[in-house]
């Protein structure tokens, strides 16, 4: 009888557990996504294989399972399971952590998993009290972190310690993670019916988060209650967010891209928001949209204002670096100074120019007193004679051929007097005639 009561009490209390921890995979086969990492002689296969603590640094983005794996290690290999969230934790915890694996490991020797999420938010004191039971290998220890670890943790404790790389889920993925969710006894056990629009809008909002969007399906689940029925309505409101209607590999994709670029590029600061706000929610990859703006940056801005290109770029690394929805502000910043900044495509032209000469057969020989002169022999051939060092020269400039002759009168760059680059094109015009023996050096 008590066994009967003991277990239909472990029953209502998982009942009560969030949907997500309902369904975290029990074994490697169950994990969705990360297939680089649970292939046959990988390190997290080998780790579950073997009897001999190993110490591991899962690096990835919100949501892509970093818990998951450190579970699934634990159950597998009936480790004891211990968390610890780097966010609330101090050395005392870490320490009172260790010392039971030790105690646990000495008096019946079982291992014990400890796990420490969020670990890039411990100080330098924090994972130095780490070292020992990595070292001497009392643990296994598992480190998560959204952030580059080579950055944020410290070199004794990653040299020890194997890093994996989790990618972010596919879309395709995170649909499995609720179809399962769906139908399994643990999740909803199919009480409820998802609807495929209402299933496309939770994949869309979970942005590769597999933990959001279980999250997002167990709210709309329980507004559903009396029907059953999980339809596109139920997840707006569930969610409180509007579907936004929005195909990544359909019309609207390419024509708000489209609005976007030409909103940017008419100096229009809130249309360009408002399309990256779009494209954002509907999910589209902020690293589809960090590449657009640096192209953007060079081609439709250039000289006119050089900054501009190093913002886009810092923005493409921040979100590498954070992601979203952090990422999304980083993003705002460089279409703001895209948007503002004065235009220019006199560079976009004259890459244009110069390889359509090139593609023309217009090209000549390079000049001899250009071409390298570093290997044995080239001296007899003449290659390197004759040139002049311009850091030898008033101004750094020589007259002197840096063209071949069939290209002398050809013109590439021609800059326009927008924003910087009127003060490029006031030295370019300078140094060009110099060049063609035009001019006067000290007007460079």
């Amino acid at each position: 009888m008590e066994s009967l009561f003991d277990s239909a009490a472990e029953e209502a209390h998982r009942s009560q557990e969030p949907l997500a921890v309902r369904m975290r995979p029990r074994g490697l086969d169950e994990v969705i996504g990360q297939r680089h990492l649970l292939g046959p002689g990988t390190p997290l296969r080998r780790l579950v294989e073997s009897e001999a603590p190993m110490s591991l640094f899962l690096w990835g983005p919100p949501g892509t399972g970093k818990t998951t794996l450190a579970y699934v290690v634990s159950n597998v290999t009936k480790r004891r399971f211990v968390e610890v969230s780097a966010v609330s934790a101090g050395v005392k915890d870490v320490r009172a952590a260790i010392d039971q694996a030790r105690r646990d490991l000495g008096m019946t020797g079982r291992q014990t998993v400890l796990f420490v999420d969020e670990v890039h938010r411990f100080n330098k004191a924090q994972q130095d009290a780490l070292l020992p039971a990595v070292e001497n290998r009392w643990v296994t220890f598992i480190g998560a972190t959204t952030e580059n670890p080579f950055f944020s943790v410290i070199s004794p404790l990653l040299s020890r310690s194997l890093l994996l790389t989790l990618e972010p889920l596919s879309e395709d993925d995170v649909r499995a993670v609720l179809e399962r969710a769906v139908a399994d006894p643990r999740g909803l056990g199919g009480r409820v019916t998802l609807r495929p629009d209402a299933l496309d809008q939770l994949v869309r909002l979970a942005g590769g988060d597999a933990r959001r969007s279980l999250t997002y399906l167990e709210a709309a689940a329980l507004l559903a209650d009396e029907t059953g029925d999980v339809t596109i309505e139920v997840v707006e409101k569930a969610v409180d967010k509007a579907a936004v209607r929005y195909d990544r590999q359909g019309d609207q994709h390419y024509d708000v891209i489209s609005a976007f670029i030409k909103s940017m590029r008419g100096s229009d600061a809130d249309a360009a928001l408002h399309y990256l706000a779009r494209m954002v929610e509907a999910g589209e990859d902020p690293r589809f949209i960090a590449r657009r703006i640096v192209i953007f940056a060079s081609e439709d801005v250039g000289m006119a204002d050089p900054s501009c290109l190093q913002v886009a770029v810092a923005a493409a690394q921040a979100v590498e670096f954070i992601g979203l929805p952090e990422g999304r502000i980083n993003l705002a910043q460089a279409v703001i100074h895209c948007a503002l900044a004065p235009k220019s495509n006199a560079v976009v032209k004259a890459i244009g120019a110069a390889s359509d000469d090139v593609r023309r057969g217009l090209i000549g020989q390079v000049p001899g007193h250009l071409r390298d002169a570093h290997y044995q022999g080239a001296a007899k051939l003449g290659h390197g004679k004759g040139y002049q060092y311009p850091h030898d020269f008033e101004h750094g400039l020589v007259r002197q051929d840096y063209v071949p002759k069939e290209l002398l009168e050809r013109r590439y760059y021609e800059p326009t007097r927008h924003g910087a680059e009127g003060r490029f094109a006031e030295r370019w015009a300078k140094i060009r005639a110099f060049l063609r023996g035009e001019g006067d050096p000290k007007a460079g």
